[in-house]
């Protein structure tokens, strides 16, 4: 609902904007021009050729050898059996007979 009358503000405002005389134009007025900025003085940098080489590393000393270590042997797993094996079914017990 207040989204309804703002927008019926807006159009109002809108309406009275354009129904009004035109602005006076304002005199124009020159503006001085701007200070001039002096140079800055700009950084000098070497030149690639100009900078000394860099000092060599010295050579790292050799590390000792290490003895390996040797693990013993896995043991073997035992197999998996693949063929399921046959279960062994009971026979019904008897029926009994009929006595007479």
């Amino acid at each position: 609902m207040a989204l309804s009358f703002s927008s019926i503000d807006v159009g109002l405002a809108a309406r009275h904007l354009q129904q009004m005389p035109p602005m006076p134009t304002l005199p124009t007025t020159t503006l001085p021009p701007l200070p001039s900025i002096p140079n800055l003085p700009q950084p000098t940098m070497p030149r690639p050729g100009a900078l000394p080489p860099l000092p060599t590393m010295p050579a790292l000393p050799s590390l000792p050898s290490v003895p390996r270590a040797t693990l013993p042997p896995l043991p073997s797993m035992p197999s998996i059996p693949t063929a399921i094996p046959s279960i062994p079914f009971l026979s019904p017990p008897p029926s009994p007979s009929p006595s007479t």
